[in-house]
């Protein structure tokens, strides 16, 4: 069956993250917008393409403060780098429902390779009867790889924030419009 296209439902999406904070305490986030296209066959939802777009400054940590922090030059640089990107090149199947994409994650005008460990969760009707394709996807960033190295030195010896960074998507797809 050939590809079909299906857009990213922002408001049934979710991009969320979690960095280390004073070496052992949580800092949990999440951007608020997000956007995209998978290129699938529902048949088989777990080989195709995606992409998929995030607004930097849609960062939201619960701290209007920590927030501005993070949208500034130290850390996404948000005026300079608006959207971080995601383009998945290539699909690896492993037991049930998971699989792997390998991917180029673009951030702050720097280009890596990263390694989505994903689910294929449910291709299902919603109540008003339209087709929902609906994804599950984890990996862990190093910050400093995409050129975001601001830290303070604590006095034990640790550092204020961590370099990794765990990343959360849960993506509801829709049939795109015709």
């Amino acid at each position: 069956m050939p590809l079909s296209t299906w857009t990213i439902d922002p408001a049934h999406s979710s991009v969320l993250f979690i960095a280390r904070h004073m070496v052992v305490a949580k800092v949990h986030g999440r951007f608020e917008r997000v956007t995209g296209t998978l290129r699938v066959d529902p048949q088989q939802p777990t080989q195709g393409e995606v992409d998929v777009e995030v607004a930097t400054a849609s960062i939201y940590t619960g701290s209007p403060e920590r927030d501005a922090h993070l949208r500034s030059p130290e850390f996404l640089d948000v005026e300079v780098s608006p959207r971080l990107s995601f383009r998945g090149v290539q699909q690896e199947a492993v037991v049930g429902a998971g699989f792997r994409v390998l991917g180029d994650l673009t951030l702050r005008g720097v280009t890596k390779p990263v390694l989505l460990e994903a689910r294929h969760l449910a291709a299902q009707k919603d109540l008003w009867g339209n087709m929902r394709l609906i994804y599950t996807a984890r990996t862990t960033l190093n910050r400093s790889d995409f050129g975001i190295r601001w830290n303070k030195t604590l006095d034990n010896g640790g550092w204020l924030v961590g370099e990794k960074v765990d990343i959360e998507l849960d993506i509801q797809a829709v049939p795109a419009a015709a």
